[in-house]
């Protein structure tokens, strides 16, 4: 891994965090994910199964946690299955975690390599009243291929039938949303890195150059700063493509007059970033331009006044809602008329604004997390609003990572150029 060692008393918190939320005598089971084939003999890039992460800190393929904090045998309370290594994999996939190394990385003690799952779980299993199986149940999740989770619950529940099974998904949900102070530095090192490269880039931006290049100059900045890369594909968007919500081809010739919209963000030690920015390619905004740069940075502020704990995130968006429909009326962009009239399902300024403000973001970039409960302090949310003038081509949208603290909300990213006057003097050459 690029990144530098996360010290173990993390995992231990998290562990025994979910412990305290698990039905007496029960057991939990976590697989890591696959690595999933691209053509020929190719592999797609490794992504560690972020709920047996969060839980073990093992970033490796094939394992397996089981957790049993009631188990009548104190070592068989937390149990880490892992691909044994051997000297021909070393030679050609390099080292791999030996027990003592995974202790050292997990802070788990009993560690068995994989061919003894099997028989370990077997002797463990009937003495735990209730199986905890995990699921992908992310709201956006559009689960088309299987995954080792998937395949473990058909085959568990065919090999044990008569154990009552319950979803652990909620829970991690719930336990994940809000951090640990060592996942707020993890996150905080992400957002450092992002800084870096968008000064990069600010200073590389000019008539005539193109949005891959761009990219890599971010990507450059990111890996030499221990990223492993984007945390989610980048938009990186010019004139009118700033208007695509999900504009991701980065193909095009960044023309002197447009503004591009640079939704970015450096992952570090598995933990996401997410920032947009959007900068005008001459380096000066014409004055349209910073009009509605400005109206979008006023809801910014205004939705990072109300987004407190106990807050709750579908109220928190009807308020921001009302904040951008008195810009957008402001811009001349609505009239009262079309206020009155609007659509109280599909309020007037969805024209203009048509997405969230803000999402859960940490291990995934959107991040799980109850978006019906109040918001609680120690989650990180995105504050995200824009404004999409599609008959001018030009898309405008800001967007930083926050930490909901108990009294104040404080800004990850506040060290990155935000105000137009300060994009605007990072670009000078």
């Amino acid at each position: 891994m690029k990144y530098l060692p996360i010290s173990s008393n993390l995992f231990v918190k998290n562990r025994a965090k979910l412990a305290e939320r698990m039905m007496p005598g029960s057991l939990a089971i976590f697989n890591a994910n696959d690595i999933l084939p691209s053509n020929a003999d190719g592999t797609m890039a490794f992504r560690q199964n972020n709920d047996l992460f969060y839980l073990s800190g093992v970033d490796q393929e094939e394992s397996i946690l089981v957790l049993f904090p009631d188990s009548p045998v104190a070592k068989h309370r937390e149990i880490l299955f892992l691909k044994e290594t051997n000297e021909e994999i070393a030679i050609w996939e390099g080292e791999k975690l030996t027990k003592e190394t995974a202790l050292t990385t997990s802070g788990i003690t009993t560690v068995y390599w994989l061919q003894d799952f099997h028989k370990i779980l077997r002797s463990i299993i009937y003495e735990a009243e209730t199986i905890y199986l995990n699921d992908n149940e992310h709201l956006r999740a559009e689960t088309t291929v299987q995954t080792r989770d998937d395949r473990f619950r058909e085959w568990c529940k065919k090999e044990y039938p008569l154990h009552n099974y319950e979803r652990i998904a909620p829970t991690m949900h719930d336990l994940r949303a809000v951090k640990e102070p060592e996942e707020i530095e993890l996150m905080q090192t992400a957002c450092n890195i992002t800084a870096k490269a968008v000064n990069r880039a600010l200073k590389f931006i000019k008539p005539g150059v193109m949005e891959y290049e761009i990219e890599a100059e971010l990507m450059h900045e990111f890996l030499r700063n221990r990223s492993k890369g984007f945390a989610y594909t980048p938009i990186i968007a010019s004139g009118f493509s700033a208007c695509v919500l999900h504009y991701i081809e980065n193909n095009q010739e960044c023309k002197d007059g447009d503004v591009i919209l640079m939704d970015i963000g450096a992952e570090y030690g598995n933990y996401a970033s997410d920032l947009t920015r959007s900068i005008p390619v001459s380096g000066k905004f014409s004055p349209r331009q910073r009009e509605v740069y400005e109206s979008v940075l006023t809801v910014f502020k205004k939705a990072k006044a109300i987004l407190r704990p106990g807050i709750v995130i579908g109220d928190y968006h009807a308020r921001v809602g009302e904040f951008m429909t008195e810009e957008l009326l402001k811009l001349g962009l609505l009239n009262q008329q079309d206020v009155d009239n609007q659509n109280h399902d599909w309020p007037a300024y969805k024209k203009y604004f048509m997405h969230g403000t803000s999402h859960y973001i940490g291990l995934d970039v959107h991040d799980v997390g109850n978006y019906y409960s109040p918001v609680e302090a120690g989650s990180v949310f995105t504050i995200e609003p824009g404004i999409y003038i599609r008959e001018e081509n030009l898309g405008i949208r800001l967007e930083n990572d926050f930490l909901i603290g108990e009294h104040e909300t404080i800004d990850l990213m506040a060290h990155i150029p935000l105000e137009a006057d300060d994009i605007e003097a990072a670009m000078k050459h």
